[in-house]
């Protein structure tokens, strides 16, 4: 089973009698192998966009989170919006969890704002 340079596989046939195919059967032999590869590499091209389009909204939800947040921290703590990403993303390296599930917390007031800041205080007496 191949379409151009691709192969995906092979089809077996089985029948009651030994010996070459006629022209009508290995017609419809062909014919039913040509099928199953195009059902085939459909359904690849399918699966590969619908994971594609999961990955790609996954990102931009993440990114609306990162936004909301930056915007509500920087407002709540009186900073500019590079210092609040900043320090989303120092609590979140500190705490090894995903940006965009701080981001959502934040974004949610389901973490406390003095825990994202002191965060980014703690990075700053380190270094």
């Amino acid at each position: 089973m191949r379409l151009r340079d691709t192969i995906v596989g092979s089809l077996n046939l089985f029948r009651e009698t030994e010996g070459a195919l006629n022209g009508a059967d290995a017609r419809a032999a062909q014919a039913l192998a040509d099928v199953a590869t195009i059902s085939l590499l459909q359904q690849r091209t399918i699966e590969n966009a619908t994971l594609a389009t999961e990955q790609l909204q996954r990102a931009l939800d993440s990114r609306v989170a990162i936004e909301q947040a930056k915007g509500y921290l920087a407002r709540a703590a009186g900073v500019d919006m590079d210092t609040a990403f900043g320090m989303i993303r120092q609590y979140a390296r500190t705490r090894q969890r995903r940006l965009g599930d701080v981001a959502a917390a934040v974004a949610r007031e389901e973490l406390p704002l003095d825990e994202v800041t002191a965060a980014d205080s703690t990075k700053a007496d380190g270094d």
